[in-house]
């Protein structure tokens, strides 16, 4: 089992901290302040596998963090985790660049030739950032078997050991296909996957659904 760090306090990190301490991980969730009233409430229900800090607090913690911010932050955020928290570790990016500024549908803050995923890979070089379970709502993330064909996810990173140590964590969540879509870049991609799944959610009124490719 591993200490796991969950970088924010919205639904995202609240679901997959849970998921992951139900799984027997250690779980630290970080925000911005030690006592941040959600992540003690997180940390109440979930037991004395549940501990939670600052973003600072949280990356020191982690063998693996999630980044569970805000699109718009994430790069606050894991400025506020401080480098030397960060080296060296995993880093799975779940986050989304979407602007909500002008009202829905959301539009991207970066994308076609860059994506969140390679600024962070950029910004920090000693981190093995690897993209995944963006593509889909939080619910879905860790439990695909709340639909009757789960689809797929997607994984992409510029380490494959990482890659595949991510890989691990999600066929514990119960996830079976996966597509590995190759490096960082790939991360343009599934983030631009993002615009339609917004219309989708609108069509079907429901954010439980999935993408699944069939050949």
């Amino acid at each position: 089992m591993k200490n796991i760090a969950i970088l924010g306090t919205g639904m995202v990190g609240d679901a997959l901290g849970t998921k992951l301490v139900s799984l027997g991980h250690k779980v630290k969730m970080g925000s911005r302040t030690a006592n941040n009233e959600k992540s003690t409430a997180w940390t109440k229900l979930n037991g004395e596998l549940a501990s939670n800090g600052t973003f600072a607090d949280a990356a020191a913690f982690g063998e693996i963090i999630f980044n569970c911010t805000s699109g718009q932050v994430s790069l606050e955020a894991l400025q506020l985790a401080e480098r030397e928290n960060l080296q060296g570790k995993i880093l799975v990016d779940v986050a989304n660049p979407l602007d909500f500024s002008k009202g829905m549908p959301p539009s991207l803050t970066v994308c076609n030739t860059d994506s969140l995923g390679e600024v962070i890979q950029r910004q920090f070089t000693d981190v093995k950032v690897v993209k995944t379970l963006n593509t889909m709502n939080c619910q879905l993330m860790t439990n695909p078997g709340a639909l009757k064909d789960p689809g797929n996810v997607f994984i992409c990173g510029n380490d494959n050991e990482a890659k595949a140590e991510v890989e691990s964590i999600l066929r514990s969540f119960g996830w079976e296909k996966i597509i590995d879509l190759g490096d960082i870049s790939a991360a343009r991609g599934t983030e631009q996957v993002l615009p339609i799944w917004v219309r989708l959610m609108g069509k079907l009124g429901t954010a439980m659904f999935n993408f699944s490719i069939v050949q």
